[in-house]
């Protein structure tokens, strides 16, 4: 798709019209389809336009969404510190331990957290175990 602002001579209003190509632009202009919407002459021609030109974004969106980014991995660090501190991990058995303190098997004081594969989540959740996805955020820090 291409934009071209058209002038009528008749009546001197700049309007501007959008074509498949500059090709099209030109066929519609030698069949005498291309008229005025004010005053309806076929005296309409293309003008000096200037380009369309994307920029990058500007600093202050970039400032606002590292500054939202941030909030948000201090929210995650946060309930991270919450977890481990109340919640007792349990790896890859996440699955398992779940079931068994569900199933009443096994008692525990604390919750638990870990890891578990989309199927085991699911499955869980089709069985009534309460769990919860939560996104986690590696430290990198040394």
């Amino acid at each position: 798709m291409i934009k071209f602002k058209l002038k009528c001579r008749d009546c001197d209003i700049s309007f501007d019209s959008w074509f498949s190509s500059s090709k099209e632009y030109e066929k519609l202009k030698k069949k005498k389809f291309l008229n005025c919407h004010i005053c309806k002459s076929l005296k309409v021609e293309k003008t000096l336009m200037s380009p369309s030109v994307l920029t990058s974004k500007s600093k202050t969106t970039t400032d606002s969404q590292n500054q939202k980014y941030k909030e948000i991995k201090k929210t995650i660090s946060e309930y991270q510190k919450f977890i481990k501190k109340n919640f007792n991990y349990v790896g890859e058995n996440f699955a398992y331990e779940a079931r068994s303190i569900h199933y009443k098997t096994k008692k525990t004081s604390k919750g638990i957290y870990g890891t578990a594969t989309k199927e085991d989540f699911k499955e869980l959740k089709e069985e009534g175990v309460e769990v919860e996805l939560i996104p986690w955020i590696e430290d990198s820090t040394n």
